[in-house]
């Protein structure tokens, strides 16, 4: 098959954000004399508007009838959208509830610092020390200097940096590189003096000199390749994942609340959906004086051809939205219900096949879209998770959830009993989830929660600031 330009830009209309849409249709207003914007209420300036959400308006009608054959096979457990009157504004959730505040590296440092046993002095050098640490989290002063500055002794500025750089997160106060990826090593209690070697010598691993690497790290190649793979994974700027600015606003394309006769009630932010319309006045008019020349007729077509394809494309666009995500909250239905716990697997041919469109269909809509619902803002993808077997033959667990339980297992730690990997992998056994340690070990990284090290090392600190 061969796509024609027009086809390719509505598949792309599919995937673009919603800032992205606004502007492809700013721009197209510029281009094309015949398409206006329509008025705040959907109406033109005098004219009857044909615009790409009057079919749909902030839902679609369609959502009265199953999307799928397993919609009527339970009837009862999932109601989709009943009545097209718009809900009362204070049944939806305020997008204020789940804006979080943005934590500036120093917001955490600072808060670090609260709860650390400190003299009045400690706290005075660590403070300063701490105004001193750029976004990428090394430290740059001259301790020598601020020695002086302060009227303290330089070892005590050093004590003070060597408690410093066991905060979160691990590599911060670091004053080189080497000295940085040296504190992560050790909180992962894997600076032995083979890594020592080879953080000396960063410069040989630039250069790819594995055969000088092994005569200094006295190890074989197996095992420099192995110590390679763990410098690789460490951070070389852990400042960089605290934002230093203030954050994007996120903007739910789509609204999820309680129906009032049960189940959900999915509807279209009316705002996200440009709302663009054919002149047909002005197209009148002037096609009274295009007819005697063929460019300008032929120019006028190709608007008016041009103005109908988009208006099509918004409203086939703003349909596939609603329909994808109405389907999201059918399978997802006791997520909503009762939390992370409860996210089923789900994966994009499972939707595709439910409400018949092909599966990158699902995948451009669910890009760069979000959700606002009872329970937060989520993006779209965020509900398509793998399956994690169960130990007892039952239902799958979804990763997403499995990452809930394994936070929520570290949460209950106590200081006398921090959890290993291993162990967490045992608990998750006794409540069904087949899950490998090494499965934990890289959930656990990816929600930026230590080792049992760090947290054993981080509760000992809790303790000491609570009797302080």
């Amino acid at each position: 098959m061969v796509a024609s330009p027009q086809l390719i830009e509505s598949i792309r209309l599919l995937q673009l954000a919603r800032a992205e849409l606004h502007q492809f249709v700013e721009q197209e207003l510029e281009k094309n004399p015949l398409l206006e914007p329509a008025s705040n209420d959907g109406e033109a300036l005098g004219d009857v508007p044909i615009s790409a959400d009057q079919s749909t308006g902030a839902r679609e009608k369609d959502m009265d009838r199953p999307t799928s054959a397993a919609a009527t096979e339970r009837p009862g457990e999932w109601k989709s959208l009943r009545n097209t009157t718009n809900p009362p504004a204070d049944n939806r959730p305020a997008l204020d509830e789940f804006a979080a505040c943005t934590e500036t590296l120093h917001d955490h440092v600072a808060g670090q610092i609260a709860l650390t046993a400190f003299t009045p002095q400690d706290r005075l050098i660590a403070g300063e020390l701490a105004d001193h640490l750029e976004e990428t989290g090394y430290l740059r002063v001259d301790l020598v200097e601020l020695a002086g500055k302060l009227n303290a002794r330089e070892t005590d500025v050093e004590r003070v940096l060597a408690t410093l750089q066991q905060f979160d997160p691990p590599g911060i106060f670091a004053r080189t590189l080497s000295e940085c990826l040296e504190i992560q090593l050790r909180q992962r209690d894997r600076f032995d003096p083979a890594m020592a070697a080879l953080v000396a010598n960063l410069e040989m691993v630039a250069r790819r000199d594995f055969q000088a690497l092994k005569q200094h790290c006295c190890v074989d190649e197996e095992d420099l390749l192995e110590m390679l793979h763990e410098i690789r994974a460490l951070d070389p700027k852990p400042g960089n994942r605290f934002q230093s600015g203030a954050p994007e606003s996120i903007i739910p394309d789509v609204w999820v609340t309680p129906s009032p006769g049960g189940g959900w009630q999915i509807e279209l932010d009316p705002d996200a959906l440009p709302k663009v319309l054919i002149n047909q006045t002005y197209f009148a008019e002037i096609s009274r004086h295009a007819v005697q020349n063929p460019k300008d007729q032929a120019f006028l077509n190709e608007c008016l051809q041009n103005a109908n394809w988009l208006i099509r494309s918004l409203d086939q666009r703003a349909k596939t939205i609603l329909k994808v995500a109405t389907e999201i909250v059918r399978q997802q239905d006791a997520f909503f219900q009762h939390g992370v716990a409860h996210l089923r697997p789900l994966n994009l041919r499972t939707i595709a096949e439910a409400i018949n469109v092909h599966e990158s269909t699902v995948s451009r809509v669910t890009s760069n879209k979000y959700m606002l619902t009872p329970r937060g803002v989520f993006e779209l993808k965020y509900f398509f998770t793998v399956a994690i077997a169960s130990c007892q033959g039952g239902d799958a667990h979804s990763a997403e959830a499995v990452r809930h339980r394994i936070k929520a297992i570290i949460a209950q730690e106590s200081p006398g009993d921090v959890l290993s990997d291993d162990e967490i992998a045992v608990r998750l056994k006794e409540t069904g989830i087949n899950v490998a340690r090494r499965t934990v070990t890289k959930y656990r990284e990816a929600m930026n929660i230590p080792s049992s090290v760090g947290r054993r090392r981080e509760k000992r600190l809790w303790l000491i600031g609570d009797q302080d």
